[in-house]
């Protein structure tokens, strides 16, 4: 993919995690940052699926890819790529309201897009 329009990265999100992929994507786009967003419910359907389209979905051209799981990374890495990173939550017991906890875990438009800018780096 080489126009410049192509993304440059692609944030790959389930459930709620989409609406943060979502807006974490318009401030990409002001920062002519092209992005595209996947949202991926079911590893198990999209598996199911022929090579063309997952190659669709996923390019193998784009290589810098970031999950969006606010649950175990476990098992994200092969939808990421060596280049890629998840984001994720590796540890639990956190004790506040909801959107605080996600919060402190780093889900947040902001900290999204600061990983995707250190990914492309």
């Amino acid at each position: 993919m080489s126009d410049a329009n192509s993304p440059q990265i692609i944030l790959i999100a389930t459930g709620s995690e989409v609406q943060l992929a979502l807006k974490a994507q318009v401030l990409l786009n002001e920062q002519d940052i092209p992005s595209r967003v996947v949202s991926m419910p079911s590893w198990e359907l999209f598996e199911k699926q022929d090579t063309a389209y997952k190659e669709k979905i996923l390019p193998p051209s784009i290589r810098k890819r970031l999950a969006i799981e606010a649950g175990s990374p476990l098992g994200w890495h092969k939808y990421v790529t060596d280049d890629g990173d998840v984001l994720g939550i590796t540890k639990f017991g956190e004790s506040a309201p909801g959107d605080e906890v996600m919060k402190a875990y780093g889900f947040s438009v902001e900290n999204v897009v600061a990983k995707v800018k250190a990914l492309l780096k």
